[in-house]
């Protein structure tokens, strides 16, 4: 019989914590608007500098790839001083990222790309760690309710940018959201954190993970695959539905924000429906959705019909990613922060892949619609992963 020897560390208090979680379910408000705004500018940036679709898929791939650099750099930082240095840092980068996006010039509008984008790295990672361990049996649930404010700030995005470039208020939109990421990079600096919590136990320091090596790696690819199908959906559906209506209006500039309303709303019911359904049914009932809605895109040929196909891939998305984190946390425990960096870099690493291969593969076929075989075929691949994962995971 073994003894198990604890280091406890005390509480921080109720209050205290609850305004934590509060700033941090308020940033990814501004996480939503920040991950999702090249969608509806990708059509004004196309315009304005004449960009191809290869140019254009290229502001995605710059901001998820300094979003890697972001998530590794947090992954050092919550090992070396905790989640604070990450998330003031993450928003304050955020904030001058979007107030310096509508540049004159193209790379300076791709330089205010990569400084959101590693803001989201930065902040991304710490966010989600720290809720799902807030949120201990009932994690799924609270990540769910978390990403749904990143969901609503998303879906908010579009038509704010809608009514912005109608209006010629673009400028003050942007410098909006500058001041929104300082107050929360403010707020954060002198928020209580407390202690981390964790147990420190004889026996598992050198105890070995719950789950096999191979589930390991089908975690690790499915996070990639996600993040490569949510991007390339959210920030190609604008200029697709552009395509089909022969011109940018008032519709087709909110065509993200279908996609982001389904989103959002999946992942406000989807705490709902984890109380009679088990995570990985739920997983595989939404990929299978999101596959139905990108097929229905696809073959679409009005914008009605492209705008059914959108949103029905939005709430397919809904309650993949929070249970992909969920998972991360229960079945890594104390390690999850060591694994979750690793994890959380792939996962930025395919929100760059993403659109720009949509865009690679619509430049040399001649066709948008052969770009989004993209994101059908992550879904596709994450169906059978999903189901492989059964005999791999105790889960």
């Amino acid at each position: 019989m073994s003894t198990t020897t604890s280091v406890v560390i005390p509480e921080r208090t109720s209050s205290s914590r609850t305004g934590l979680l509060t700033v941090l379910f308020l940033g990814f408000v501004l996480s939503g608007i920040a991950t999702t705004i090249v969608g509806p500018m990708l059509p004004v940036f196309i315009r304005r500098w004449g960009l191809d679709d290869g140019q254009a898929g290229l502001f995605s791939s710059v901001q998820f790839l300094a979003a890697l650099v972001g998530t590794v750099i947090s992954g050092a930082w919550m090992a070396w001083r905790g989640y604070r240095p990450s998330l003031v840092t993450g928003y304050a980068l955020i904030g001058y990222g979007l107030a310096t996006l509508n540049a004159s010039t193209h790379v300076n509008a791709l330089a205010a790309t990569a400084a959101f984008g590693l803001g989201y790295g930065l902040i991304t990672a710490a966010t989600n760690l720290y809720v799902a361990e807030a949120g201990g049996a009932h994690s799924a649930s609270l990540l769910s309710l978390l990403n749904f404010t990143w969901g609503a700030g998303a879906m908010a995005c579009s038509p704010l940018i809608a009514l912005a470039l109608r209006r010629n208020r673009l400028p003050g939109l942007l410098i909006i959201y500058a001041i929104f990421g300082a107050g929360l990079a403010l707020a954060l600096l002198f928020a209580r954190f407390g202690g981390e919590k964790h147990e420190q136990t004889l026996k598992s320091a050198g105890a070995a993970p719950l789950v096999a090596r191979g589930a390991t790696i089908a975690l690790a690819v499915l996070f990639f695959a996600y993040v490569c199908m949510e991007t390339s959906i959210g920030v190609w559906s604008a200029e697709y539905s552009r395509r089909i209506a022969n011109g940018i209006t008032n519709v087709t500039t909110l065509a993200p924000m279908f996609f982001y309303a389904g989103l959002t709303a999946g992942r406000g019911l989807a705490p709902l429906a984890l109380l009679s359904l088990a995570e990985r049914p739920l997983v595989l009932g939404a990929l299978s959705l999101t596959a139905m809605g990108t097929t229905l895109l696809i073959f679409s040929t009005t914008l009605k019909v492209a705008i059914l196909g959108v949103f029905l891939a939005g709430m397919g998305c809904a309650s993949i990613y929070p249970i992909y984190i969920a998972w991360l946390s229960k079945w890594y425990g104390a390690q999850a922060k060591r694994i979750g960096g690793f994890l959380f870099a792939l996962a930025s690493l395919g929100g760059s892949a993403g659109p720009w291969l949509v865009g690679v593969f619509s430049k040399y076929s001649g066709s948008l619609r052969v770009g989004f075989l993209v994101p059908l075929c992550s879904a596709l691949l994450m169906i059978g992963i999903v189901v492989s994962l059964r005999r791999q995971t105790s889960q």
